[in-house]
Parts: structure tokens; sequence; C-alpha cells
């Protein structure tokens, strides 16, 4: 069952800045925002610079991590959400959000690119109406993008499951793939012709993987 989460606070706990990068997932340096100082920031640098600059950041041991996305990922992020929503529009079992979602993850704040929330989780729906949701999700879905580290998304991975999240889907846009994990350590792997199934997290709710990307790759009529 999804939890609700504890404020974060940034760690300082690093004697070098490689240090510290390591530990958030060898990002490229191109993502770390340099002011405020990587350790420092907080989640009120996140809403800001998001209100301020309309740039989404990830907050992670303090550092500020840019969320990039491709518009190909994108595309295939909202597909997901778009099917995920319409069997909501039958099935009312809470609230699906899209790739500016943030979510308080100890020890930071996450942006899954979808998010679904049971309504049976939230304390109230005012709980969405604030900058950083304090609920964990059931479901958080990553669309792998190139500037993706193979660490980056394991740490993610194990931020998710430790923070209360039932299910987590990585689609990869390269492989055609979409990995869905029940834990951190089991998950399957499912090519485009599978079919993906909400699990008790969803349950009734099936997507088949060549949908998402035939969707997203049909041609201008």
């Amino acid at each position: 069952m999804a939890t609700a989460l504890p404020p974060s606070a940034p760690v300082s706990a690093y004697d070098t800045l490689a240090d510290l990068l390591e530990s958030i997932g060898d990002v490229p340096l191109t993502r770390i925002r340099a002011n405020p100082a990587p350790g420092t920031a907080t989640e009120k640098d996140v809403v800001a610079i998001r209100d301020r600059e309309r740039r989404l950041y990830e907050l992670v041991d303090g550092v500020l991590v840019e969320k990039t996305m491709g518009c190909y990922e994108s595309i295939l992020a909202l597909e997901i959400a778009h099917l995920i929503q319409t069997f909501l529009d039958h099935h009312d079992l809470g609230v699906v959000a899209g790739e500016g979602g943030m979510i308080r993850f100890p020890p930071g704040v996450r942006i899954p690119d979808v998010s679904f929330v049971a309504w049976t989780a939230l304390p109230s729906t005012e709980a969405l109406h604030q900058p950083i949701l304090a609920t964990a999700p059931a479901l958080a879905v990553e669309v792998l993008s190139k500037k993706n580290t193979r660490k980056e998304m394991a740490r993610k991975l194990r931020e998710y499951f430790d923070g209360g999240v039932e299910q987590v889907w990585y689609l990869d846009p390269k492989k055609r793939t979409m990995q869905v994990f029940s834990a951190i350590d089991r998950s399957t792997i499912f090519d485009e012709n599978s079919l993906v199934d909400g699990g008790d997290v969803l349950p009734g709710f099936t997507m088949r993987v060549a949908d998402v990307f035939a969707r997203a790759d049909r041609k201008r009529p």
C-alpha cells in the first residue's frame, strides 16, 4: 500500500563531489545545477525553479538533477498515461499524473514520467493541490532516455520501492521493451507483442507494449 512520505532533508555525508555524484548515479555534470551548491538544495528550490524557469529538477541528497526528456520519450509517456486514464474513466480507482508530477521520496523529490495514486492512499483530495505530493504512488513509470545512467535508474528504483511504490515500469524505447518490477529484485521484461497488466495496482487494466509505440510512431495522414 502506498504511504505518506516524510519531508526530505539535504544530505552532507560525502567528503568529495566525486563521492556525491557517484551516490546519485554518475549522472552527466550538464544535468547538475551548481546554484544552489550541490548538497545544499531543498524542496523550496525545486518548486521555485519550476515556477520561475519552467524547468524540472529532481532533488537527490541535496543535489538538483535536471529531469531531461526528449520529445519522443515524452510522447511515449503521454501514451501510457492516456491508456491508464482511459481505463480510470471506467474504473475510478485513483488519479494519474504526467511528467510534471513531483513526489516526495526521501531523501528528496522524484518526478516519474507517469504515476498512479490510488484514492485509498490519499489523506484527502487537497493533497493533490500541494506543489509536491507527499503520498507515494502505487505505480511509477519511467521512459528511459539516452542521458539516463544505469546507476541513476537503479537508485531511483530503490527509492521507489523503499518509499512504498508497488509497481515500477521502465519503458526502453531503444529495445522497445517494458520491464515491470514488482520488487527491487523481481521483474519481467515484456517485448512489443506482450500484454502488460496492472496486477493488484490496477486490477483489470491491460496494455499491449506495441500499442504504445504504434500511436507514438504513427505517420502524418
